[in-house]
């Protein structure tokens, strides 16, 4: 079963908390605080892989988590780091913001991409020791790791893209060229999901071709299959255009050209512009050789091939045109050049946002003061008061001041809840 789009659900591993101990030993008098680091959370993988073609393998598994952090320990130990989780799709994934709507990654090439960063661990009690505080009894809270949804799209890898009306003998011609064993029968729509062939020319030069099934008037908008195919034909660099010259299944060679070509423009404007030949196929069935010369006149300035895929007729000295116009062609860039990632720097109160939710609720908003707000354990006075004295530094409570807070007054900040006194 061929699958090209699917969505799934991906969360990084949380963070182990950081441990509260001291080191009691005989003879070590005062040995202080001993609590080790929560270990940090695994991430979450994608590996773009060429042993894979298809999406098939998230049919049924719609949810993916990576290891968690292990709390630290006394002695100072440290918690292991949580494992990551590889994904594995094929080459040409796309991977989508299913909420945003954005782009976040085109794996084109075999390559890896994080998908979710796991949460970092926390710091344990030995952490906190100061000159002046020397027996902290608090410690960080492991912060959780990231979790989207995530749509994943296909658009096959492929050098060469036959395209054209279903039953022209696409799939045939495939099977001729190359070792893919498309399934083929003597009736229309039998090709249902694309397919992948390498044809070798000559020594070490090869190329990939793929089969572009469901292609019929009106596909860019739906009808068919074709909506969810075309996509897989933006990755090419050269198109094949196959028709029935024999005229088949009693449809116009010269309207079936033209239609197909209006579908592409219709889907991607950059279609209209992909290098295009034509492959008049099923010339062993042609009685008159009219209806290829009328072809290639009203066509004049387009390359036209002579072939039957079902003999073999005219196919090798096709592969070997395909394969010196490839050579011509560029490379096309599909991942869009790095940008330059401009730094800004922040003020301690720049990026806290107060939200005034009804007259005695104020809402708190801002990374810098949600991960305090998540590092904290709320159960712990001294962490509490820790956490206040770091919000009090951020400007806070000052931000607070300014919109006009009373004493017994809830903050919230993240899901968390405080009277303020």
């Amino acid at each position: 079963m061929f699958i090209d789009y699917v969505t799934i659900e991906v969360e990084a591993g949380k963070g182990g908390n950081g441990a509260v101990a001291f080191r009691r030993e005989k003879f070590v008098p005062r040995g202080g605080p001993d609590g080790g680091n929560g270990g940090h959370g695994g991430n979450v993988i994608v590996e773009a892989s060429p042993d894979f073609n298809t999406l098939i393998s998230f049919r049924y598994q719609k949810v993916f988590r990576a290891e968690n952090g292990v709390n630290g320990a006394g002695a100072n130990r440290h918690g292991k780091n949580g494992q990551d989780l590889v994904i594995k799709v094929p080459l040409g994934t796309l991977l989508y913001d299913e909420e945003k709507g954005r782009l976040l990654a085109d794996l084109d090439y075999p390559q890896q991409f994080v998908l979710a960063k796991g949460g970092k661990g926390g710091r344990g009690n030995a952490r906190f020791a100061t000159a002046v505080n020397r027996t902290p009894r608090n410690a960080e809270m492991g912060l959780p790791g990231q979790s989207l949804k995530v749509r994943m799209e296909l658009k096959l890898v492929a050098d060469v893209g036959l395209i054209g009306f279903p039953n022209v003998g696409k799939s045939t011609l495939l099977a001729a060229i190359s070792a893919a064993k498309p399934k083929i029968a003597d009736f229309p729509f039998t090709t249902l999901t694309p397919n992948l062939g390498v044809v070798n020319v000559t020594g070490a030069q090869s190329f990939v071709v793929a089969d572009i099934p469901g292609l019929i008037e009106g596909a860019h908008a739906g009808k068919g299959l074709g909506h969810r195919f075309l996509r897989h034909v933006e990755r090419t660099r050269l198109l094949v255009h196959i028709i029935d010259i024999a005229a088949i299944e009693g449809r116009n060679p010269l309207e079936d050209y033209r239609k197909i070509n209006q579908e592409l423009a219709k889907f991607n404007s950059r279609l209209e512009e992909l290098p295009q030949i034509v492959a008049l196929n099923k010339v062993d069935l042609l009685a008159d050789r009219q209806l290829v010369e009328k072809f290639q006149e009203s066509l004049e300035g387009v390359e036209v091939w002579e072939i039957s895929a079902a003999t073999g007729r005219g196919t090798k000295s096709l592969i070997v045109r395909i394969a010196q116009l490839l050579a011509e062609l560029p490379k096309v860039p599909l991942n869009p050049p790095e940008q330059e990632v401009e730094l800004i720097e922040l003020s301690p109160q720049q990026g806290i946002i107060i939200n005034k939710l009804a007259d005695d609720v104020y809402a708190v908003s801002g990374r810098r003061v949600e991960i305090l707000a998540a590092k904290t354990d709320f159960s712990n006075d001294e962490a509490i008061a820790n956490f206040y004295q770091v919000a009090k530094r951020m400007g806070v409570f000052d931000l607070l001041g300014k919109e006009g807070i009373k004493p017994g007054d809830t903050v919230v900040i993240g899901e968390m809840e405080f009277t303020y006194e």
